[in-house]
């Protein structure tokens, strides 16, 4: 009787298949809704892909799903200056302040291992960033999340309603960063939430009274943005109604799954057009000049570096909202030569994306200097910033893009010519060709040498840093080869950087196992092992097959120098790599050579 009785309980805390929990859904749905809701079984039970779930590895993530942050604001603000051109109080301010928010994190999760006792009325680095369209503000903030390898979600303010699921709850910014974090919601706990066009939630300076609309917003994101408990099961969200009931089924405990927003960064930004007026008419109460009622964009620049708090509290802000925003940064306005230099960064992901467009068809394109300072000057005229250059860029390449993929061409170099007049040169080009144009072919290999120039420079000025991440000394061939492969596989410094690395430690490895079998000790030069990569770069070869291959061709010269010499200590160097036959006879000669006493 036990048994049975147990056997039966065992039945049922068994999980149900899909026939079994589609009946019992659609029970509890009809009861709850009506025949308002049908049950479609593949969107009722997706399958996560396997892949995708932690395939790219946060950087610095412990397995508990807490970042490991002991990254320093200067590091964190050299990595910007890599990517982001101008904006230097900006990158300085948003690397101080969030270094010392994921650190303080990191500390007092070491010096508390319970509650911290003096966590209650702490402030929270929530940053507000004011500043033109196209400056940079979401791409400098996505770029902070990626290196410091937090999950980082990105909300328009104006899609908000105050309660419901009008056009979206703030609380649902909560349980993205859930889904972004793979559902670990230790690690969700710990990310940053970034909302747009956040002044357009101030309430209307025209309006008498309370702008309910508005007000109620920016009321909604009062408790996210110091501390409070977000449930993840909600009533407009089916996946976490089904996930609830899947739990109760197998456990008969009814579960509450909450994100606690503590230690959630919460970085807000928008253009605040008409706040320069409101800094002004303070600033002339206090007699501090700006007496000119002629605005241009520089004075505007000028008059926002000045706010204050009660300039946003006039704006439309409700004064315990903009208290949540301790830290206010105000991004500059790009002018052409800071558009010049966008396009000239080997980071900027508009030319390294353009790039792969174009390689898609196993089209190489280059731009020379020139042309990206004519585009500079067209995205400068539609006074859009960094979104101008897109633009200009699409709408110059526009008819390339479309035609040459069925031609013959390999090559396109972006001259001047071209982006004044891209339909002419595209007859010119469609005809004549540049391929047999010795003039075009040394222009071409100029804009080539010109862009891996720039590429050496930044990693020569980063070289620091790299060696202090990675503990690899960059000497000259070195900083060569890594420019090489960032411009062979289009990626950004960073990333090249980091291929190199992986594949550095692949060889390294490689060498212990491969040649443990021959009795002998084998050491590989850094030369040897930048052989091995250049090879693997230039050849599309795998990192294993080559060292396979030299330890075939080693192996028995090795053997004969042992037994012959009596030395079983050897170091590979790149010579041994290119000529494998030739470093063999230069260690016999060299042996042969010395006095026997010696050897």
């Amino acid at each position: 009787m036990e048994f049975k009785d147990s056997k039966e309980k065992e039945q049922d805390q068994r999980i149900p298949n899909q026939k079994e929990l589609e009946k019992e859904l659609s029970d509890y749905l009809s009861k709850k809704y009506g025949n308002r809701i049908k049950i479609i079984s593949p969107l009722l039970f997706p399958q996560s892909d396997p892949k995708k779930k932690g395939e790219e590895g946060k950087a610095g993530v412990r397995k508990s799903g807490v970042p490991a942050f002991d990254m320093k604001p200067e590091e964190l603000d050299s990595y910007l200056n890599g990517y982001v051109v101008k904006q230097e109080r900006a990158k300085g301010v948003l690397a101080t302040k969030i270094c010392t928010h994921f650190n303080r994190i990191e500390y007092l999760g070491r010096r508390y291992k319970k509650e911290n006792p003096f966590s209650v009325g702490m402030i929270k680095n929530n940053i507000l960033m004011i500043g033109p369209t196209g400056v940079g503000k979401t791409y400098l903030v996505k770029l902070i999340a990626q290196k410091i390898g937090v999950p980082f979600v990105k909300g328009d303010a104006t899609k908000f309603s105050e309660t419901g699921y009008v056009g979206g709850d703030v609380e649902d910014l909560v349980r993205d960063l859930v889904y972004e974090s793979n559902d670990d919601i230790k690690l969700a706990e710990n990310g940053i939430i970034y909302i747009d066009e956040i002044d357009k939630i101030a309430s209307s300076q025209n309006i008498i009274g309370h702008d309910v609309s508005r007000t109620g917003v920016q009321r909604a994101l009062l408790k996210p943005m110091e501390e409070t408990d977000v449930d993840l099961k909600v009533p407009h969200d089916p996946i976490s109604q089904i996930q609830a009931i899947e739990h109760y089924r197998r456990t008969g405990k009814r579960e509450k799954q909450v994100v606690n927003t503590k230690n959630i960064l919460f970085i807000m930004c928008g253009a605040f057009e008409g706040l320069p007026d409101i800094i002004k008419k303070r600033l002339k109460r206090r007699g501090l000049g700006f007496e000119a009622d002629i605005h241009s964009s520089d004075e505007d620049m000028d008059l926002l570096k000045e706010v204050r708090a009660q300039d946003l509290i006039e704006f439309g802000f409700e004064s315990e909202f903009i208290g949540r925003l301790p830290v206010i940064v105000v991004l500059d306005e790009l002018t052409k030569d800071n558009l010049v230099e966008i396009l000239k960064n080997p980071n900027n992901p508009i030319i390294l994306s353009k790039k792969k467009d174009f390689m898609a068809y196993d089209i190489n394109i280059q731009f020379e200097d020139n042309s990206l300072e004519k585009l500079s000057e067209m995205a400068a005229q539609e006074k859009t910033g960094a979104r101008g250059l897109v633009s200009a860029v699409e709408r110059t390449l526009m008819p390339f893009e479309k035609h040459l993929p069925s031609t013959n061409i390999e090559k396109l170099l972006v001259t001047p010519e071209l982006v004044e007049n891209p339909e002419q040169e595209l007859k010119r080009i469609d005809s004549d060709g540049d391929k047999n144009d010795p003039t075009m072919e040394k222009r071409f290999e100029r804009a080539v040498a010109n862009e891996k120039k720039r590429v050496k420079n930044i990693i020569a000025e980063r070289a620091q840093e790299f060696e202090a991440q990675s503990g690899l000394k960059l000497y000259e061939d070195r900083i060569d080869l890594i420019a090489d492969q960032a411009l062979k596989s289009i990626s950004d410094i960073d990333s090249a950087f980091a291929d190199f690395k992986e594949m550095y430690n692949q060889v390294k490895d490689q060498n212990e196992g491969l040649f443990s079998h021959l009795g002998i000790n084998i050491s590989l030069a850094d030369n040897a092992i930048d052989e091995i990569i250049r090879i693997a770069t230039d050849q599309d070869r795998d990192i294993n097959e080559i060292c396979l291959s030299l330890v075939n061709e080693l192996e028995y010269g090795l053997k004969l120098v042992r037994d012959r010499i009596g030395s079983d200590v050897f170091t590979i160097t790149a010579e041994a790599v290119l000529d494998p036959d030739k470093y063999i006879d230069s260690l016999i000669k060299k042996y042969y050579s010395q006095d026997p006493a010696i050897s």
